[in-house]
C-alpha cells in the first residue's frame, strides 16, 4: 500500500476509533494537530508522511482515559501501521514519537531526537494553549466535574506521571500545571513564534478571570 492509501486509511481508523471521545481530546483536536504540524513542516523541514502518520495517531489511545496505560496509544499505532503496510523503521519512528509526546505533567519528557518528533510535540502542545487550548481545558474539568477555580486549593507540582493523570485539582490550576509552562518547552523556532502570542492571550484570559472572580469582595471584608 503507498503512503497516500496509508494516509487515507489512518484518518478513517482515526476518525472511527475517536467518534466517542472526549471532546477536547477528540477527531477535531486531532486534525488541527495534523494541520499544524504539516504548517510547521513546511517551515522546518522533515518527514512529512512521518509527521502527518504520528500526528494522526498520537492520542489514538490517550493514558488520560485508558486507565492510565502510557504503552496503548504507541502498541495500537505500530500493530495498526503494521497492518498498513508501512516499512519498519517508519513505524519504529512513528511508535516513539507517541511514546513519548505527552506532556505528563512536565515529569520524565524525553527530548525529541530528530525534527519529526520535535514538530508533532510543538504542534500538539499549540493546540493546548491560546483560545483552542482554554476551551479545551474547561471541556476537560466539565468531563471531570471538576471545579472552576478553588484559592483553598493550591498549584501542584507532580512527582510522578500517575500522580498527574490522577489530579483532581480545579481547571484554573491547569493553566499553572501545564499551559502556561508550555511556551518555553516549544522545540521549533516557528513554534515558539505561535505559541508566544497564544500565551499573552491566556495571561489576558487569567487576569481577567481574576478580576470577574473578586470582583466586590474588597467590600464585603
Amino acid at each position: 500500500m503507498n503512503n497516500l492509501k496509508i494516509l487515507k486509511k489512518t484518518s478513517e481508523f482515526v476518525q472511527e476509533t475517536l467518534k466517542q471521545a472526549e471532546k477536547g481530546h477528540d477527531w477535531w483536536h486531532i486534525l488541527r494537530v495534523r494541520n499544524m504540524a504539516l504548517f510547521l513542516a513546511e517551515k522546518e523541514g522533515g518527514d512529512k508522511t512521518i509527521i502527518e502518520l504520528a500526528a494522526l495517531l498520537h492520542d489514538i489511545s490517550d493514558a488520560k482515559f485508558n486507565g492510565g496505560d502510557l504503552l496503548k496509544g504507541p502498541q495500537l499505532a505500530s500493530s495498526f501501521l503494521i497492518k498498513s503496510g508501512l516499512d519498519d523503521n517508519s513505524v519504529s519512528r512513528i511508535e516513539r514519537i507517541i511514546a513519548h509526546i505527552s506532556f505528563k505533567g512536565g515529569i520524565k519528557n524525553e527530548k525529541p531526537n530528530c525534527i519529526e518528533f520535535a514538530i508533532v510535540q510543538d504542534a500538539d502542545r499549540i493546540d493546548a494553549i491560546g483560545a483552542i487550548g482554554i476551551a479545551r481545558t474547561f471541556q476537560y474539568g466539565g468531563f471531570k466535574n471538576r471545579e472552576i477555580y478553588n484559592p483553598g486549593i493550591a498549584v501542584m507540582q507532580y512527582s510522578n506521571p500517575d500522580e498527574y493523570y490522577r489530579s483532581t485539582a480545579p481547571t484554573i490550576n491547569h493553566f499553572y500545571e501545564k499551559l502556561l509552562l508550555l511556551k518555553d518547552l516549544m522545540n521549533t523556532e516557528t513554534a515558539k513564534k505561535i505559541a508566544a502570542e497564544r500565551h499573552r492571550f491566556m495571561e489576558q484570559f487569567l487576569n481577567q478571570f481574576y478580576s470577574e472572580w473578586n470582583f466586590g469582595s474588597e467590600k464585603m471584608e
